[in-house]
């Protein structure tokens, strides 16, 4: 079929877009939600026992998902929290990470993994990126230090980078490794899950996750006594006797805890979603390639460096241009074909846009914030080495310019083979005007 020169000229220039109705919103989990979560959350609600340890008539909903959490991906221990954020602050706690310590970390990540090592009182050491959107090894490896503890390694938009180099770096060097899964449940790499590969992972079920509860994650790892730490430090810092009541005489567990237990009202949400996570990201990980397939004879857009495709959970397409001027106006352009969710939603835009996911775009971390009067904890005089750290933009130069290159398309879970056809459409007619092609 022959294109009309207004079918031809881009939308943006006032020609007729690809689409008219919004793509669906960019949140894997929540458009999955069905009958299996309300059974589940009913059932609790009808034995009035939302407390994971004791009740009425316990359902046993988050001791269930952990069990099938372990038994799915051949974890060793699983604990259920409520959110990503506090999984991270109890993994550096388990590993006793603190003042005098520093915590190695890309600078493209979210901002609860430098928050989670601030409020530990460590210092975060920032790591460039490479084309796989995740941390370099490469700087790792020179940025490691006398008063390195710690590798938070984080599995961004979808998928690890190079996981199994960074292990053995931070093995080699007694470094602890935390993997934060929170973009990343239920992707792998070469057949082994995230999660596999530190000593401790974090996941996050909030609503903008592969699986959702609203919110609440999970901590996964290894070794016995360091998921009694775990336990504890996500309770009230003590070990729970067989009746899930307190048992403050147990010396091996007398810590201070944060109270981040899941619900079983969470638990039972989160457990009928786990059910679905593969199905959620083999739909995103199939539409996403699709894309990626179907556009890889244009030399101008460069992809993401996915390692094992089969591995991706699926939920971003990353895309590099040129330069800055040239991603933002194709960005916007394919916007204006069509290619958006509704109102409020973020699922096509520059990377310039993505807000706190970059170092620099952190206030609080640029300027040294503090939740203390006395400046904590870059007051501590165990981290008077830190004191002429400059977060500011310039100090990861690949991270840096990836963000002014590259371009963002939200995966939705139920995309139809229409709309994966319109979003191609929509980026070979924004190509073929701006590349000439």
């Amino acid at each position: 079929m022959t294109l009309t020169d207004q079918q031809q000229r881009l939308a943006i220039d006032g020609g007729t877009p690809v689409r008219t109705t919004p793509l669906p919103w960019e949140l894997p989990g929540a458009h999955w939600i069905g009958e299996e979560e309300r059974e589940l959350v009913d059932r609790v609600l009808r034995s009035k026992s939302p407390f994971r340890f004791y009740g009425i008539d316990p359902q046993f909903m988050v001791e269930t998902l952990e069990r099938e959490w372990c038994e799915t991906y051949g974890y060793n221990h699983a604990l259920a929290v409520n959110s990503g954020t506090a999984a991270l602050s109890i993994a550096l706690s388990a590993l006793e990470v603190g003042p005098g310590d520093e915590v190695l970390v890309a600078g493209y990540m979210w901002v609860s993994c430098i928050s989670a090592i601030v409020r530990a009182g460590a210092i975060p050491r920032l790591v460039d990126i490479d084309d796989t959107f995740c941390m370099d090894p490469k700087d790792l490896e020179r940025k490691i230090s006398s008063r390195s503890r710690a590798v938070l390694l984080v599995h961004m938009s979808g998928a690890p980078g190079h996981v199994t180099e960074i292990a053995e770096i931070a093995r080699k060097h007694g470094l602890g490794l935390i993997e934060d899964c929170a973009q990343a449940a239920g992707a792998s790499q070469n057949g082994t899950p995230v999660g596999r590969f530190g000593d401790i992972a974090t996941f996050s079920f909030q609503m903008n996750k592969n699986m959702t509860s609203g919110d609440g994650g999970m901590i996964v790892c290894k070794d016995d006594v360091l998921y009694r730490r775990i336990v504890a430090m996500h309770d009230l810092g003590y070990a729970r006797n067989d009746a899930g009541r307190f048992d403050p005489e147990d010396t091996t567990c007398q810590f201070w805890g944060i109270g981040a237990r899941m619900s079983d009202l969470a638990g039972a949400m989160a457990l009928a979603q786990s059910r679905k996570l593969g199905k959620i990201t083999g739909a995103m990980r199939s539409a996403k390639w699709r894309i990626r397939e179907a556009l890889s004879d244009i030399p101008d857009i460069k992809f993401r460096h996915v390692i094992d495709p089969n591995g991706d959970s699926g939920p971003f397409l990353i895309m590099t241009f040129e330069d800055a001027d040239i991603c933002s106006r194709f960005m916007a352009a394919v916007k204006a074909e069509g290619i958006h969710g509704p109102e409020g939603s973020l699922g096509c835009l520059p990377m310039r846009d993505w807000g706190l996911h970059w170092y620099f775009n952190i206030p609080s971390l640029t300027e040294k914030r503090s939740n203390t009067r006395d400046g904590f904890p870059w007051s501590h005089p165990d981290n008077a080495f830190a004191s002429q750290i400059d977060y500011h933009r310039g100090l990861l130069p690949v991270c840096d310019d990836l963000h002014d290159r590259s371009g963002l398309l939200s995966i939705a879970s139920i995309l139809t083979e229409a709309d994966v056809d319109d979003i191609v459409q929509a980026i070979r007619k924004v190509a073929s005007v701006y590349f000439n092609r």
